[in-house]
C-alpha cells in the first residue's frame, strides 16, 4: 500500500468506508496471513486467496494482500464460512484459518433486536447510537483479542490454481454483446452469453 501517514487499519477502513467487527476480522486474518507466509503485499498474482464468504472483511483482504477478483488471485467460495486460505506461489505455503465463531458471535440477547431495528431504519437516534457504540467495542475486542482465541491457523497442502489468463471474446447472437468464448452457451448453434442461453437445469 502506498504510505499516507495513516496506519493499516486506518487505510483499511478508508477502503471499506466504514469501521466494523467484520472488517477487523478481515484485516486479522490478512496480518496473520501475511506474517506467517514471510510476505508483503502482491503486486502481481504472488498470493492466492480462497475466501469462504462474501462479508466486509474480505475488502481488508484484498487491500492487504493484493488478492483481487480483476488480478484472478481472490478466489470466493460461497460457504458462509469465516473461513481463508492464503498461499505464497514464491514459497509454496498455504495456510488455511479458521475464524473461531464461538469467540466472536456469542448470543447478544438486546443487541440482535437493536441491530434489526438499525438495519431496517426504525431504530432512533440514540437506539443507532447504543448500537455503534456497541460495534466500536466488538471492533476492537477482535482487533485485540489474543490470537489463540481469534483462530486456527493451520499449514496445509494446497493445489494452486493456474495464473489468470487472457481469452478470446466472441459476439452473443442474442443481445449483441460480446462474452468471454469460455463463458459462451451454444444456442441454435449460434454463441451467446449465459443471461441469453434460457440454461436448461433439472437442478442436478
Amino acid at each position: 500500500m502506498v504510505c499516507s501517514g495513516k496506519t493499516p487499519w486506518e487505510i483499511v477502513v478508508e477502503f471499506h468506508g466504514h469501521s466494523c467487527p467484520g472488517l477487523a476480522v478481515g484485516y486479522r486474518v490478512a496480518q496473520i496471513a501475511l506474517r506467517e507466509l514471510k510476505e508483503l503485499r502482491s503486486p502481481d498474482e504472488e498470493l492466492v486467496a480462497v475466501v469462504e464468504n462474501d462479508a466486509c472483511g474480505v475488502d481488508a483482504i484484498m487491500l492487504l494482500t493484493g488478492c483481487t477478483l480483476g488480478k484472478g488471485n481472490l478466489i470466493f467460495r460461497d460457504y458462509g464460512k469465516q473461513v481463508y486460505t492464503i498461499g505464497s506461489r514464491n514459497s509454496g505455503r498455504a495456510l488455511r484459518i479458521s475464524v473461531n465463531g464461538e469467540a466472536l458471535y456469542r448470543p447478544e440477547g438486546p443487541v440482535a433486536a437493536l441491530r434489526k431495528k438499525v438495519f431496517e431504519g426504525t431504530a432512533t437516534p440514540d437506539e443507532k447510537k447504543k448500537f455503534y457504540e456497541h460495534q466500536a467495542k466488538r471492533t476492537d475486542f477482535i482487533l485485540n483479542m489474543p490470537e489463540g482465541e481469534f483462530c486456527k491457523t493451520e499449514e496445509i497442502d494446497y493445489r494452486f490454481p493456474g495464473r489468470a489468463r487472457i481469452f478470446n471474446s466472441v459476439r452473443c447472437a442474442g443481445c449483441g454483446e460480446y462474452v468471454m468464448e469460455t463463458r459462451a452457451r451454444v444456442k441454435d448453434s449460434r454463441p451467446v452469453c449465459i443471461p441469453c442461453s434460457d440454461d436448461y437445469s433439472r437442478g442436478w
